[in-house]
């Protein structure tokens, strides 16, 4: 035999090893139903890609229902464009591929990590003067006031990620992405139909930094504001009663913050926490009524919640590593997922569809 033939068969035969332990790796779990509501946080939305597609590779949930807010709107935009397109194979590729284009698209960024913050904690910003110049210039002049116009540059990399106009067609997955009305104090959610590349650079538009995104005659900042991410879209319009939150702001920190950069960025994570936790305790609540016996003739629904995340490993990393967008810092956040998802699988796979693996009570209230 030719040695380019052997050569041939030999990369065939180390292509088909991986699929075929992933598809005998899927095959041990029965696919079941299940919501997934992702939370935004600048570039933390790195370890949900790994929840994601650790998910994805077991292939054992058929998702109904993804709700997003901001970096959580961009992975289930990203994650319903897969799965409509070509399934979970696809939906892990395109997941990747717009990690990696927002990596790479901050290549020549001046916001890395300097030698200081390497040696002191690993993934913040905190010594680099551009962040600290970008960190004065917010406090004295706005979006409107800078020649750049505070333009977002997710634009060009979603526009090349996904097709906004197939997700239109999609009727498999019921995607829900949050913005906050400005002019309104409105939460505003855009499913399938009305989703655009515009609707999600709302979710994510951070009013410091970026103008706000206009559509229609509406004025849209970042999602977080009302709901991050919002668990009612899918009560109200999915079937399957399970819904995985995968949670990127701690609720819980060690210390008191102090210095004000600490004590702001406390700030804004409590702010963008509290609809969550408002929104958790009107579901314990309606499950302890439905426990109690009281359903209110089958109208009210019995919701069961799980959750994923990272609170102290994430919280370690610190607020400004919510901009750090360097390719080898997204791939420890992509693997630190990955481990936490295959934890959840493990602990409590066997539950979902039958009871809440999180106590809401201890965790929200």
């Amino acid at each position: 035999m030719p040695v380019r033939s052997k050569i041939k068969k030999a990369v065939a035969k180390a292509i088909k090893k991986p699929v075929a332990k992933l598809t005998a790796t899927r095959r041990l779990r029965k696919r079941k139903p299940i919501n997934l509501a992702l939370q935004g946080g600048g570039t933390h939305g790195a370890f949900t890609w790994g929840v994601l597609d650790r998910l994805l590779e077991e292939d054992c949930f058929e998702i109904e229902g993804i709700s997003g807010t901001s970096a959580g709107a961009m992975n289930a935009a990203v994650l319903a464009y897969g799965l409509h397109k070509g399934g979970p194979d696809m939906a892990r590729a395109s997941l990747r591929e717009f990690w990696k284009r927002v990596a790479d698209a901050a290549a020549l960024s001046p916001f890395r990590p300097t030698l200081l913050d390497q040696w002191f904690k690993f993934g913040g910003i905190d010594y680099s003067p551009s962040y600290q110049l970008m960190e004065l210039t917010t406090k004295l002049a706005s979006p409107y006031q800078t020649l750049s116009g505070g333009e977002n540059p997710l634009r060009d990399i979603l526009e090349k990620t996904i097709d906004c106009d197939s997700l239109h067609d999609c009727i498999s997955v019921k995607l829900f992405v949050c913005a906050t009305d400005v002019l309104e104090s409105k939460i505003k959610v855009f499913q399938n139909q009305e989703l655009s590349i515009d609707a999600l650079l709302a979710s994510a538009c951070l009013p410091q930094l970026f103008q706000a995104v206009k559509i229609g005659k509406s004025y849209y900042w970042d999602g977080g504001f009302m709901g991050n991410p919002p668990i009612f879209p899918i009560i109200y319009n999915c079937d399957c009663r399970d819904v995985l939150i995968v949670q990127i702001n701690p609720m819980k920190i060690p210390g008191v913050p102090k210095t004000p950069q600490a004590i702001l960025d406390r700030a804004n994570t409590l702010s963008f926490n509290s609809s969550l936790v408002r929104e958790m305790r009107a579901i314990n609540f309606v499950t302890r009524l439905v426990e109690s016996g009281f359903d209110d003739g089958g109208r009210l629904k019995h919701m069961l919640i799980h959750t994923i995340d990272a609170e102290e490993q994430l919280a370690a990393f610190g607020a400004t590593s919510k901009y750090n967008v360097d390719w080898g810092f997204l791939q420890k956040l992509y693997a630190l997922g990955r481990r936490q998802a295959t934890t959840f699988l493990r602990k409590h796979y066997d539950a979902v569809g039958k009871t809440s693996t999180t106590d809401i009570a201890a965790k929200f209230l």
